[in-house]
């Protein structure tokens, strides 16, 4: 009698969660339902009755991103013609002909040529602005420049560009182009090895495995991995290149969703190649995404002491899910959590300010966990050194310079003024800081900050409202005012911006190896980083309790 009691309230309790879930299915269902009749019904009356003729095809665009874009950053709709011309990945950056190239109002600028490839070999220098490439004239053309780049090996290809205001022609013969995920690698000192770290591409552990064998061939017998700026990639390679330090069957990274399927656990697979060298790993405000994957990990199972400053903080999860037509989503499905269980995710896109942006825990609000050896570690938002460097830590005044090119577009300048620099390292001296605080006020720069574009708009709307003349003297005091408090901010990070004044110049006379090769001896992180590795007691008392 008991057990038939007990069968029947089994059964009934099932029953019941049975139709609690799919009364719940049913009414998210029903709500989806309702909200596509209502917006079917209404595009429909739009595009039947509007004034004007319609374009169904930009008007669901602009729906559909306009929708997505009150989500986050990184979940993306991509048309038939997107899918195609980006690939999903597009960033508005072409490396197709061996280069970085931008595209910003309007024009197309060679930011920077990588060694022996066909931009370089065409004479393609840093600064060019490409105006025409085959018969297509980029002031005429709107679309993805990329396209123009398309062609077998050996397809030639005739540009022409500007050049410090000359009009010139080059012939760019196609070839194919990999860029390396590990651009260098050497020896900081006999027994110190050094890895750059720049993408998580499919071949980022492959180089990362290679250049560390070459390196211990070489007699060393401590690391320091270098991810800064380097914006993330693929999980699995974040994992294998943890694998390369980290015993077999070690936790690396958990992702965590609403959703059961999204949900793994990612472990290491193999045995590792050197699960006991001192290791270094240095991240900087520009490492995001695969580089907090590895620098986390890393740090949780004290495998790597962790130098630089605070990593970007992107822990959402994407995937590409295939619509109808050929369209595409690349959608948020789940976050990132380091072997403590920590959140990578700095900002909560579910919780906006009144202006529509994203908020970031505050840092009484961090939650600490604990390492493998149980050392205390922090979430709120991407991943804090072990040892942070206040001093490299990007000043607001420096982010604009090179945001907007003020550092790039003077050391153009300065190129065609020095031209036989060769492999000098010169020394930026306090009249070449005067020249370029010179170039940034002929040149009329913009640091954009809030308040210099609050001030531009106040403007603006005086002109439309015919009031610039009653305001022009308290304009003029503000704007005034503004210029100084730049010019005050430039001289107070003045060692900053000459550090990356010096970085862009060796860039331009001896490539990218050439700034690694500088990097070796003279980087405050680098140095910094190989001094804690020298120091076996100071390394190991960072990795206890």
């Amino acid at each position: 009698m008991l057990k038939r009691f007990h069968k029947r309230y089994l059964l009934a309790l099932l029953a019941s969660g049975f139709l609690f879930v799919g009364v719940s299915f049913r009414e998210d269902f029903f709500e989806v339902a309702k909200q596509i009749e209502i917006f079917t019904n209404l595009f429909k009356a739009v595009n039947a009755n509007y004034v004007d003729e319609t374009n169904p095809g930009e008007l669901m665009d602009k729906a559909i991103k306009s929708m997505l874009a009150s989500l986050d950053p990184y979940t993306n709709y991509f048309t038939e013609q997107d899918v195609v011309k980006f690939k999903i990945n597009n960033t508005g950056e072409y490396t197709g002909i061996g280069a970085l190239i931008t595209r910003k109002e309007g024009k197309l600028i060679v930011k920077e040529p990588y060694k022996n490839f066909p931009a370089d070999k065409a004479g393609l220098k840093a600064g060019d602005e490409i105006i025409q490439i085959g018969d297509v004239m980029l002031s005429d053309f709107k679309e993805d420049v990329s396209l123009l780049f398309k062609g077998a090996k050996n397809t030639k290809i005739v540009l022409k560009y500007i050049r410090q205001g000359k009009t010139q022609t080059a012939t760019l013969v196609l070839d194919e182009v990999e860029i390396k995920a590990v651009p260098f690698f050497g020896k900081i000192d006999d027994k110190t090895g050094y890895i750059a770290l720049t993408q998580f591409n499919k071949k980022a552990s492959f180089e990362t495995k290679e250049a560390l064998e070459q390196l211990k061939k070489e007699g060393i017998e401590r690391l320091v991995l270098d991810l800064r700026g380097n914006p993330g990639g693929l999980l699995n390679e974040a994992v294998s290149i943890c694998n390369l330090f980290v015993p077999k069957d070690e936790i690396i990274v958990t992702t965590k969703s609403r959703i059961e399927k999204h949900n793994n656990v990612y472990k290491t697979t193999r045995d590792p190649i050197d699960a006991t060298i001192p290791l270094v790993v240095i991240v900087d405000g520009k490492s995001a995404s695969a580089s907090e994957i590895v620098s986390g990990a890393l740090q949780d199972l004290d495998r790597a002491v962790v130098v630089g400053s605070r990593s970007y903080g992107k822990g959402l999860v994407q995937r590409p899910i295939d619509l109808t037509y050929g369209t595409q989503i690349k959608i948020t499905i789940s976050r990132y959590y380091t072997p403590s269980g920590r959140c990578i995710q700095a900002l909560d896109y579910s919780h906006k300010d009144k202006d529509g942006k994203a908020t970031r825990t505050a840092a009484e609000n961090y939650n600490q966990f604990k390492t493998k050896n149980g050392r205390p570690v922090y979430d709120g938002g991407g991943i804090l050194p072990d040892v942070v460097l206040e001093e490299t830590k990007t000043s607001p005044v420096a982010e604009a310079l090179q945001k907007n090119d003020g550092i790039f577009n003077f050391v153009t300048e300065y190129y065609y003024k020095n031209p036989a620099l060769g492999n000098e390292i010169p020394v930026i001296t306090d009249a070449d800081f005067a020249q370029f605080k010179a170039f940034l006020k002929r040149t009329m720069f913009q640091f954009e900050t809030e308040t210099e574009l609050a001030l531009n708009n106040l403007l603006a709307t005086a002109k439309k409202e015919k009031l610039e003349g009653a305001i022009s003297t308290e304009y003029q005091q503000l704007a005034t005012a503004l210029q100084k408090s730049e010019e005050n901010q430039l001289n107070a990070n003045q060692k900053e911006i000459k550090n990356l004044l010096l970085d862009e110049i060796i860039k331009r006379y001896q490539y990218k190896e050439g700034l690694y090769q500088y990097y070796l001896k003279n980087n405050l992180e680098i140095k910094k980083s190989a001094t804690i590795l020298q120091d076996q007691a100071a390394y190991s008392k960072l990795l206890q309790h």
